[in-house]
């Protein structure tokens, strides 16, 4: 063998001599450097060999390249009652929130709000489930109504001229939206919905007196001198409306507060804790623009100024 050859053949050679017949040892120069083949010259030595030649190779060649950085998909931001809250869900809520009329001129929803509402509609989903939910299960009339009502009224969509599909259509991709997840959030909010009239609705009365009250107090002042003013029994039905809601309200919120004290909320997100201990918020209102009795201003004109 030539004094040229390389370091790590040499060293090879010099092993194969000291396990047996060097003899057997031949030398062959493959396109990536030196190689080795080995006949057998007896039981184990060429494993041997072989075992000993993989140790001599570089390095770099054994280990496996370094991982790659993990891509967090997701993440937990709260947990209420062991009922996980996604940062996907914030997400989901803000875009969805294009799509609640309480929050005209209220600016974008902000992820705190949103966490709240999550909260919020969270511990309510978790008292319907303990009822029978197919009681109150919205059917398909109601969601079809509901969504024809915004597509023609939600002022974000009329200026998109929803009630025609090629709006609607332009108006659900600018907002990252899509028909099915659309309907299934009008579907949830009216089930909500449904439990709220069904819990605290029942056994409110309104009094002739009340609806009296409010038509002089509230309503007369809204009209400027001049201006017609309906009278009291072609409004009356709308103020008791307006007055029964208003109590809705109270109830609802009180009840609200009271799942949120008692229940398990932790809040995982640094920048989202405020929203553990935040009182319900009328415009956060997890049954906030379906319609829902808790999410109407209880000061509007009951004749709607038409």
């Amino acid at each position: 063998m030539r004094m040229c050859a390389p370091i790590r053949f040499r060293r090879l050679l010099t092993f194969a001599v000291i396990l047996g017949d060097a003899r057997h040892v031949q030398a062959a120069r493959a396109v990536g450097g030196p190689a080795l083949a080995f006949p057998r010259v007896g039981t184990g030595k060429p494993l041997a060999l072989a075992l000993f030649f993989l140790a001599l190779a570089p390095a770099s060649a054994q280990q496996p390249n370094p991982p790659a950085a993990p891509i967090v998909l997701d993440r937990v931001v709260a947990v209420v009652n062991k009922h996980a809250i996604l940062a996907s869900d914030i997400d989901d809520e803000i875009r969805l929130s294009v799509l609640d009329p309480n929050l005209v001129g209220q600016g974008t929803l902000t992820r705190q709000g949103a966490i709240d509402q999550l909260i919020s509609r969270a511990l309510i989903e978790q008292q319907i489930r303990e009822q029978d939910m197919q009681a109150i299960a919205p059917s398909q009339d109601e969601v079809d109504a509901r969504l024809k009502q915004i597509r023609v009224q939600l002022p974000a969509c009329v200026r998109e001229n929803c009630a025609t599909d090629a709006g609607w259509k332009a108006f659900l991709a600018a907002h990252s939206l899509t028909p099915e997840r659309v309907e299934s959030y009008l579907r949830y909010r009216l089930e909500i919905l449904g439990f709220i009239e069904q819990r605290f609705r029942q056994g409110i009365q309104i009094s002739p007196q009340q609806v009296e009250s409010y038509y002089r107090d509230i309503l007369l002042p809204q009209y400027a001198p001049g201006e017609t003013v309906p009278p009291l029994d072609q409004v009356a039905p709308r103020i008791q409306e307006i007055l029964l809601e208003k109590q809705v309200n109270v109830l609802f919120d009180a009840w609200l507060k009271n799942l949120r004290e008692q229940g398990d909320v932790e809040v995982l997100d640094p920048s989202l804790e405020s929203a553990a201990t935040q009182n319900p918020n009328p415009v956060a209102n997890p049954v906030a623009g379906s319609g829902a009795a808790p999410a109407t201003n209880t000061s509007a004109s009951p004749g709607e100024r038409e």
